[in-house]
């Protein structure tokens, strides 16, 4: 499975962006995904995650209630809606499928 993430992009604080990540495979429809961040001198830490249906997802705390993830299964694609963003969420963000698929990372830099 490959996964190619994209949407990253410089925004100010407040601001909006919506992350998209395509994977090749239809295996992807089978499998919960997430995103996970990494930010410069920190761990990569997990933001979100989803079941392989959509019913049920975990947000972190840092980012409850401004973020939402979401996956279009007949397009084999996973979202991540960041609304009312902030300096601290600046990071390189990761998609993710269990088998230790990543995609290459798209970054977010928040900045006035």
């Amino acid at each position: 499975v490959q996964l190619q993430a994209s949407g990253g992009g410089t925004v100010q604080p407040g601001g909006s962006l919506r992350l998209s990540c395509a994977a090749s495979g239809s295996v992807f429809r089978i499998l919960p995904s997430a995103w996970y961040r990494q930010a410069p001198g920190n761990q990569r830490e997990l933001v979100a995650q989803i079941t392989s249906s959509g019913s049920a997802n975990y947000y972190a705390d840092s980012v409850k209630g401004r973020f939402t993830i979401s996956r279009d299964n007949a397009k084999n694609t996973l979202y991540l809606q960041m609304n009312v963003l902030k300096p601290e969420d600046t990071a390189v963000y990761y998609c993710y499928l269990p088998g230790n698929f990543w995609g290459q990372g798209t970054l977010v830099t928040v900045s006035s």
